[in-house]
């Protein structure tokens, strides 16, 4: 597990668009909101350098954050986060309030590992195909986990690797598997190459330039 993320922000008391505009041009600050838990929501700032560091991480998206507004720390996952979509500079981040007791649902994300060695491309020509970048997890936030890795080593042409295929610690659940065996979506596929293997192509190649002469010789 890296280490937590740590930000700080601050409470803030005017609220409304044009409130937040003036942060983000006069101030260089992103506002935010924190709810959840058993404590009122909190209308919050926060540096936009600090945020965007922070955001650098990958972990930043998947895991617990130790947010501290005004000195005091709670423990935090990002829920939302709006952009502009002409230079998508954060316009506003929302956190949710993390309970010990309490199951959270977070996208975490997938780590393809072997995929050079695996057998479906290395020894059958085949081609790797990634269908999911990131997964919906279910589970208590001592359980949750920086990533999920999925090893292709044996991955044969022609095969693919499901949600139930993950290897997936106790106490977590995958969320798309809760609602049936037809969201067992494909993680990653190894495409077989159209016209078989380099050696059912070159038999195929020698028995047509036999035949050719076999058929020369007997005219």
């Amino acid at each position: 597990m890296s280490d937590s993320i740590q930000l700080t922000a601050e409470l803030r008391t005017t609220v409304g668009k044009g409130a937040s505009r003036r942060l983000r041009r006069l101030e260089d600050k992103v506002p935010g909101i924190i709810y959840g838990g058993k404590s009122q929501p909190q209308m919050v700032s926060l540096s936009a350098n600090e945020l965007g560091k922070a955001m650098q991480q990958e972990a930043f998206y998947s895991q617990i954050l130790e947010l501290s507004v005004e000195g005091k720390v709670e423990q935090a996952v990002v829920r939302d986060l709006q952009r502009n979509p002409a230079n998508e500079r954060v316009q506003h981040i929302d956190f949710l309030r993390i309970l010990t007791d309490q199951v959270i649902n977070v996208n975490v994300p997938l780590h393809f590992i072997n995929e050079e060695s695996c057998v479906g491309v290395k020894m059958q020509g085949g081609t790797l195909t990634r269908s999911l970048t990131e997964v919906e997890i279910s589970c208590l936030p001592a359980n949750l986990p920086e990533f999920i890795e999925v090893d292709m080593a044996e991955i044969e042409a022609g095969s693919s690797v499901h949600l139930s295929d993950l290897n997936i610690a106790e106490g977590v659940t995958v969320v798309a598997l809760t609602f049936g065996p037809d969201r067992d979506i494909p993680v990653a596929s190894v495409t077989a190459r159209r016209g078989g293997q380099d050696g059912e192509d070159d038999d195929q190649a020698e028995s047509v330039q036999e035949d050719s002469s076999s058929e020369s010789a007997d005219e």
